[in-house]
């Protein structure tokens, strides 16, 4: 069963992968770069000062900071643990697909990309959704397009990308109630 689950991993991933074209990996390259989204963690991040205030901002602050840190440390525990070598590493793979990313890390499950950007979306998503409806669902799409730029440049199979999606809702939803539980008791809220 698990053999099967594998090689239908591997296959969708080749599929996924081969789509690329040289035309588009410039894009996707900069949509995988870690600092290419400061922008838009500043936006969220003023965003939630707007609505909140500085003194619940602090609080955010830290949450993120713990949120992120569980989740790249899960993620480390979860490689280390099942040592899942990345398609870019993997005999048989690797002559068959495009591999532009920069470096190939040794193991792959699940991802940190997809965990971390989950993560944040869930959570700045589900923090702003009284004042902004609509921005929960384009987080979740911007997600969704971290994660699959993964699988462009040769890194995650998809299954490493649903894990860490669903690591990463699980975990942002885990930190909105903790932050909201902290805001009840030392913040300023208007929820």
């Amino acid at each position: 069963m698990i053999d099967k689950l594998v090689q239908l991993d591997t296959e969708l991933f080749l599929f996924l992968n081969n789509l690329g074209t040289p035309a588009w990996d410039a894009l996707w390259l900069a949509i995988t770069a870690k600092l290419t989204f400061v922008p838009l963690y500043a936006i969220l991040l003023y965003l939630l000062y707007k609505k909140f205030g500085l003194r619940s901002l602090l609080i955010f602050v830290v949450v993120i900071a713990l949120m992120i840190t569980f989740t790249d440390q899960v993620t480390n525990l979860f490689k280390r643990t099942f040592e899942r070598p990345r398609p870019c590493r993997a005999d048989g793979v690797i002559d068959q697909m495009r591999f532009i990313a920069v470096r190939c890390g040794k193991y792959g499950f699940f991802s940190g990309h997809s965990s971390n950007s989950m993560a944040a979306a869930v959570f700045a998503g589900l923090m702003l959704r009284t004042y902004y409806k609509n921005l929960i669902f384009i987080l979740l799409f911007w997600s969704a397009i971290v994660a699959y730029s993964r699988i462009y440049v040769g890194v995650h199979y998809p299954l490493d990308i649903i894990c860490g999606l669903a690591f990463g809702a699980i975990s942002g939803f885990m930190y909105y109630k903790l932050s909201l539980y902290l805001l009840k008791r030392f913040g300023k809220t208007e929820n």
